[in-house]
């Protein structure tokens, strides 16, 4: 069974970046499209940003611009970059397939951004 592990959260400033990582166990990762997702205190998991198989990316409107999806095959993993960070950003983020399975959902990894 497929585990995600996410790393990479911390706290820091508005305007400030950071770079998550998505570590995937098992086969066949680069033949799944991925996503990453966050839940805010007191909010439902929305979704964030996808990449495909192919390297695709597609993004929710209030990150645009400045969140960035990539992934590593070879190493089995997909990243976050988060550039321009806003406090509306603060989080836990997870991976998970675009199509994202109930299975496989990890701990996540805490985003806050505070002054």
């Amino acid at each position: 069974q497929v585990q995600f592990v996410e790393s990479g959260g911390a706290l820091v400033q508005p305007g400030e970046s950071l770079r998550l990582s998505c570590a995937a166990s098992g086969s066949g990762f680069s033949m799944f499209a991925m996503g990453w997702y966050r839940q805010a205190p007191g909010s439902e998991r929305e979704w964030v940003a996808r990449v495909g198989s192919g390297g695709s990316t597609e993004y929710t409107d209030s990150v645009k611009g400045r969140f960035t999806i990539s992934r590593q095959n070879d190493k089995n993993t997909v990243f976050l970059q988060m550039d321009s960070l806003k406090p509306e950003d603060t989080a836990v983020y997870y991976c998970n397939y675009a199509n994202p399975s109930p299975f496989a959902w990890g701990q996540g990894t805490q985003v806050t951004v505070s002054s």
